[in-house]
């Protein structure tokens, strides 16, 4: 448990690949096979199971905002542009949708945006205001070359919508993809709030 973590954490771009192997740990934690399903029920869950190869390009192309308390990284935001669309099978439906629709009256395809590539917090840094922080993070360093986030959300990850939505994501579109899960595609401007 932290000291004190309202001052003794930093939020900002990832800068090394220990940060990298870091965060890949920390996914590792919480993919829903690796927690009871209690525990995804009440705390939340991640889905893509990223490698260091797709997270190293990931890295390269814009900043991943990670949470970092005493050095160890406590919780992430990954960035994931629109050019990786193809590289995570599970997301090719919301690519997809995002190409089919607008938003405050433009398409959203021609939005300068980019996709939440993942979002996390360590379990007993939860409730710390953590999530805020990285979301305020990315507004700090991808203002104004990105207008705005997209990202979707199991529906059955209530915990996580609830997050979204308290930060100042706003529902999109819902839908419900072949094997039958049921996602939430929601945006966020970057230039409102935070």
């Amino acid at each position: 448990m932290p000291d004190s973590p309202d001052s003794d954490i930093f939020f900002g771009p990832a800068g090394s690949e220990q940060d990298l192997h870091q965060i890949l740990a920390l996914q590792q934690l919480n993919l829903p096979g690796n927690i009871s399903r209690e525990e995804a029920l009440s705390q939340g869950f991640v889905t893509v199971e990223h490698d260091l190869g797709l997270l190293t390009e990931m890295y390269r192309s814009a900043p991943q905002i990670v949470a970092m308390h005493k050095g160890r990284v406590v919780g992430y935001a990954l960035s994931m542009l629109p050019s990786f669309s193809d590289r995570v099978p599970v997301l090719v439906p919301m690519f997809e949708r995002i190409n089919g629709l607008s938003w405050d009256g433009r398409n959203l395809a021609d939005w300068r945006y980019y996709t939440m590539g993942q979002v996390c917090v360590a379990k007993e840094y939860r409730g710390m205001g953590i999530f805020d922080g990285l979301y305020a993070g990315h507004r700090r360093f991808l203002y104004p070359k990105y207008e705005a986030v997209i990202t979707e959300v199991a529906t059955r990850n209530t915990r996580s919508i609830r997050a979204h939505e308290r930060v100042g994501f706003e529902t999109l579109e819902i839908y419900t993809v072949p094997e039958g899960e049921e996602w939430a595609l929601i945006g966020m401007r970057l230039d409102a709030g935070g």
